[in-house]
């Protein structure tokens, strides 16, 4: 978790792992969380649905999104809604960094 009035570096908060998807809580509340992920090249995250909209902002790299069969890239500074109860996915090419903000509702 990080502490309120703190000014970090974003993509300095979670280190890549060979092979894996790291992630990192920086906010858990009632309301919802903000976790950061690092993703290196070729990890993924298979097909699933979540109850809350997630709202992803990429934070480095590029990567490849499915939400409800609709496919789209994404890169540094761009975000991908991803809505309640809607199937979704997120493919790496290369090594990327993401944040997700699940919002309850």
């Amino acid at each position: 978790m990080i502490d309120a009035a703190e000014t970090l570096n974003l993509a300095g908060l979670v280190e890549y792992g060979d092979g894996a998807v790291v992630s990192r809580t920086l906010v858990k509340t009632g309301g919802g969380t903000v976790t950061l992920f690092a993703f290196d090249a070729g990890q993924a995250l298979s097909e699933h649905t979540a109850p809350f909209d997630a709202l992803v902002q990429v934070v480095e790299g590029e990567a490849e999104f499915v939400v409800g069969g609709e496919t789209c890239r994404a890169g540094h500074g761009e975000i991908v809604l991803m809505p309640a109860n809607v199937p979704h996915s997120v493919a790496a090419p290369g090594r990327f960094k993401m944040l997700l903000t699940m919002l309850k509702s």
